[in-house]
């Protein structure tokens, strides 16, 4: 595996982690824990698909990490 390999690997398990703590109760879909778990991971696998040139991913995972930043910044209006 090359490094690629292991920022994409590393973006994918925080996502499923934040989906495993939720759906398990863990944590809410409106913790910082949730939202910042999957916009640091979705960046990543942005990362690792724009490093790969595969678009579809690119196109997934960059708007999956948008739409974690605009969670974000409605977190922190909240607080």
């Amino acid at each position: 595996m090359d490094l690629v390999d292991w920022v994409g690997f590393a973006g994918v398990f925080q996502i499923l982690l934040a989906y495993i703590l939720n759906v398990s109760k863990k944590i809410s879909n409106e913790s910082l824990a949730f939202i910042l778990l999957n916009l640091i991971g979705a960046a990543m696998a942005c990362l690792a698909s724009i490093l790969m040139n595969y678009l579809p991913f690119i196109i997934l995972e960059a708007v999956w990490a948008i739409v974690s930043l605009i969670a974000l910044i409605k977190y922190f209006r909240t607080k």
